[in-house]
């Protein structure tokens, strides 16, 4: 990937004029064919819909969005944004829908900012 653009060849177009045509296009992957993740990998469709727990299983509430943020993406929970990073996400597990977070203290008192 270079930048925010993507190159994709696709069977049958051939021509810069039919590949043009297909400009803004959104391209989609069935999800039974998506690639295989490495142990330490997650698709962050997986994550949303994901409870997220404190270290004593403390419900904190369900992801609702994954933002890129040029930096550590952020996990949108209620009013809460968490960092994506491994030493607060402790335990990530998509199939049973559960993040186990361990927090830095203050954390989880932190305002939310609003739109800017």
């Amino acid at each position: 990937m270079h930048g925010d653009h993507l190159i994709f060849k696709f069977q049958g177009v051939d021509t810069i004029s039919e590949a043009e045509k297909l400009a803004g296009a959104e391209v989609a992957i069935p999800f039974e064919e998506r690639a295989a993740l490495a142990d330490d990998e997650v698709y962050q469709s997986d994550l949303v819909g994901c409870e997220v727990l404190d270290a004593t299983g403390r419900s904190l509430g369900v992801v609702t969005d994954f933002e890129e943020t040029g930096g550590v993406p952020l996990l949108h929970v209620g009013d809460l944004l968490i960092p994506f990073a491994k030493s607060i996400c402790t335990e990530i597990d998509p199939a049973r829908k559960r993040i186990v977070i361990n927090p830095p203290d203050g954390l989880l008192n932190l305002n939310v900012p609003g739109p800017q």
